[in-house]
């Protein structure tokens, strides 16, 4: 059974993106087939990708085909590009933003009907490699726009990454509120996982704060428990790609290992519901 799951927030700069190639490279390195779907014209996911491939083969990769020329000839499978075991990457570039205006072109007008083929066309277009696949986990702008309205409408799960700080707070609650909207109008079918913390500094009283009006606003028990606590490999990651060669590198592994193992159950104990 396919799980597909989109990583957001409406504020930019939460970590949302770190921690969607975390969590794919913590399961596919539990044995899960793992496709990372990057849907953002900033390309921050494929970046870090390459550079765990070329870290880990001492290579430069040669890719042919990216997410638009995937979506333009309504094939993805060409655009997929193994990074390691079990982990796979559907890599993106700035052209991205010419998404949505592909879209008005394929399915042009202003009715319901060509509103809702724009929008589901994404997902559409999952289907035919989505079956190859444990997980794909998608990562999307921090932006109300076409491009995430597609990707939720594809997406069975999310997972909100709210950095302790009141303005990815104000993000967390915009989008919430948004995803709302899409399933009273039926333009999505989805459960949020949860909501997952990461924690600058936990002695900072204004962190401290916000971690306290996140449990006010969103109850405790659609909190992770596991919290990511920032580390400076974590930072080192982004810059050279992931590592898993010292005792630092396994101090992140332990904690995603962790997370990841909470992400799990939470998807079963809301299937066994």
């Amino acid at each position: 059974m396919t799980r597909i799951i989109t990583f957001a927030n409406f504020k930019g700069g939460t970590g949302k993106t770190t921690n969607a190639v975390l969590f794919a490279y913590t399961l596919a390195k539990q044995g899960y087939k793992v496709l990372v779907v990057d849907k953002d014209p900033q390309a921050n996911a494929t970046t870090f990708l390459l550079k765990t491939y070329m870290t880990e083969r001492e290579e430069t990769p040669v890719i042919s085909n990216y997410m638009l020329d995937g979506v333009k000839a309504g094939d993805l499978a060409t655009t997929i590009f193994t990074i390691h075991d079990n982990l796979d990457l559907i890599p993106n570039t700035p052209t991205f933003h010419l998404y949505p205006k592909f879209l008005q072109k394929k399915f042009p007008g202003m009715t319901d009907q060509a509103e809702r083929e724009r929008i589901f066309y994404f997902r559409e277009l999952l289907k035919s490699i989505q079956d190859e696949y444990d997980f794909i986990l998608i990562d999307v702008p921090p932006t109300i726009s076409d491009i995430t309205d597609a990707a939720l409408a594809a997406t069975d799960y999310v997972v909100l990454v709210l950095q302790t700080q009141e303005a990815s707070l104000d993000g967390a609650e915009v989008f919430i509120n948004y995803l709302q909207d899409l399933l009273d109008e039926d333009k999505a079918q989805l459960e949020i996982v949860g909501i997952l913390p990461v924690i600058l500094k936990a002695d900072s009283r204004v962190e401290q704060a916000t971690m306290q009006n996140a449990i006010a606003i969103f109850g405790e028990e659609n909190l992770f428990e596991h919290r990511v606590k920032t580390m400076e490999r974590i930072k080192r990651f982004n810059s050279v790609g992931i590592t898993n060669d010292d005792m630092h590198d396994h101090r992140v592994h332990n904690l995603y290992d962790e997370i990841v193992d909470e992400f799990i159950k939470r998807i079963v104990e809301i299937e066994e519901d």
